[in-house]
């Protein structure tokens, strides 16, 4: 890619985590990646056991705000990550779509939401050195 990735993440409420998605992939990527991040039926706020996790590391989601999903978002995307929206994402031919199957942390402790933090964690720096690889 000669331009700077975009990357979208989706999930249900944008409140958990594809809010925790984007906020590492934002810290890892330092600038090289466009990150975006909405959801299907956004919520209200984003999850403070999500947030508070993520705290932990240094990261502050406390603020962001849950979005709507649009079509513009997916169009603009190189790679589009679902996380549980099922059939609310709309299909564009010729996008790159990876489905993560990742434990939604709604109504989880926080102890319950390290583990789904940890997972993300290392699926983005994944995502991240292909990303960058190419």
């Amino acid at each position: 890619m000669s331009h700077a990735p975009e990357v979208l993440f989706v999930c249900v409420h944008n409140a958990g985590r594809s809010q925790m998605a984007a906020a590492l992939l934002q810290h890892h990527a330092l600038g090289r990646v466009t990150v975006r991040s909405a959801g299907s039926e956004p919520a209200e706020k984003v999850n403070p056991a999500a947030a508070t996790a993520l705290a932990e590391w240094g990261l502050d989601i406390h603020t962001e705000v849950p979005t709507k999903l649009s079509t513009d978002d997916v169009t603009s995307a190189d790679v589009v990550i679902t996380m549980g929206c099922g059939d609310a994402c709309p299909i564009f031919p010729g996008k790159r779509y990876l489905d993560w199957q990742l434990d939604d942390p709604a109504g989880r402790s926080l102890d319950a939401v390290r583990p789904i933090r940890d997972e993300i964690d290392r699926r983005v720096r994944h995502l991240l050195a292909e990303l960058l690889d190419n």
